[in-house]
């Protein structure tokens, strides 16, 4: 099983997801940006790295949300969303084609990959 983080950044009540460029099952998917946890990395210094790769924004892990186990057809993963709190930075896209802050209650009319569903489910129902 891999484990991988995602970030729930807020700004202005909205919630950040970004559209994938790349990936076998996630290719155009709408997700919350994040990814891998490296060996020997604390899940909150995972989530701040990849988003400092993947968009160019500096973010602080503030408290771990909700996870989703999912099984694509050549692994497994355990998503872990962690609520982020945005520092500094302007949002700059290399894996991602777009990003778009919407409304919660907006979030599951997005084409979201398969593992980001749940966590949008979590948070439309309990944030």
């Amino acid at each position: 099983m891999i484990t991988v983080v995602a970030a729930l950044i807020m700004k202005d009540d909205k919630y950040l997801i970004a559209k994938r460029k790349y990936g076998t099952n996630t290719k155009d998917k709408w997700e919350f940006p994040g990814g891998k946890v490296e060996k020997d990395e604390s899940e909150e210094h995972a989530i701040e790295r990849e988003i400092m790769e993947e968009l160019e924004t500096k973010v602080k892990a503030i408290s771990f949300v909700t996870n989703n186990i999912c099984e694509y057809p050549d692994k497994t993963i355990d998503l872990r969303l962690y609520k982020c709190e945005y520092i500094s930075g302007d949002f700059k896209l290399s894996d991602h084609s777009e990003i778009k802050f919407v409304n919660k209650n907006e979030l599951l009319d997005y084409d979201l990959a398969p593992a980001d569903i749940p966590l949008a489910e979590y948070i439309v129902k309990n944030l």
